[in-house]
């Protein structure tokens, strides 16, 4: 077998994979949001879909993973928007336009129903919320190098300042995607992520860093 075929092979296995992934996340997601994400063991759930529970941890290592996910991947695609902004851009739209992959997955008629059930489920679940919350603290964390170095003054009043504004951003994000949820995404992402970040920009009054 040459180099090609097995890569091939490999390439199609890892596909056939992540397809079976992406169907056990939407049933799952679907029993969650019917249920209740604390209702439904992980045995309840490898009976509903029709596989084992040892097969469902070869896919997901916990139930709050189908949910929330693994915060590396999505966190560096917002870092990588982040460091890409042009370098007179001011720190706040930085942080607006960081968001802008996640908008525009949400804009996905595909996408947008899982969405939807997938905060849903977060907003109503406890044991989620606090693992949103470690999320943000991982995405905080790796935006933290790109907005410090836009930020004038002190290094230890920096990065005081872009860790609040980092925060506030993600706080923005949240308020946008439990409304954008509430009106079951009547509204589009983009206004009202826009609308809480001109809220939060007006209300502090002046440009500065921001």
């Amino acid at each position: 077998m040459d180099e090609a075929t097995t890569g091939t092979r490999a390439w199609l296995r890892e596909a056939a994979r992540a397809s079976v992934r992406e169907q056990v996340a939407d049933r799952a997601l679907t029993l969650f949001d019917e249920r209740g994400f604390d209702s439904v063991t992980v045995h309840q759930l490898a009976d509903a879909i029709g596989i084992s529970p040892r097969s469902f941890f070869r896919y997901f290592p916990s139930k709050e993973d189908v949910v929330i996910g693994d915060p590396e991947p999505f966190g560096e695609i917002v870092r990588s928007a982040a460091a890409q902004r042009p370098a007179d851009e001011s720190v706040w739209t930085v942080l607006r336009r960081s968001f802008d992959p996640i908008v525009e997955l949400t804009e996905r008629p595909a996408y947008q129903a899982r969405g939807l059930r997938s905060i849903r489920v977060t907003m109503s679940t406890a044991s989620l919320r606090a693992r949103n919350y470690e999320k943000h603290l991982s995405w905080a964390a790796m935006l933290e190098p790109v907005i410090l170095d836009r930020m004038e003054g002190v290094r230890d009043s920096r990065l005081f300042r872009a860790r609040a504004l980092i925060l506030s951003a993600l706080s923005c994000l949240d308020a946008a995607l439990a409304e954008w949820t509430l009106c079951e995404g009547a509204v589009p992402l983009h206004t009202l992520l826009d609308d809480a970040f001109a809220t939060v920009h007006s209300a502090h009054g002046r440009d500065g860093d921001a």
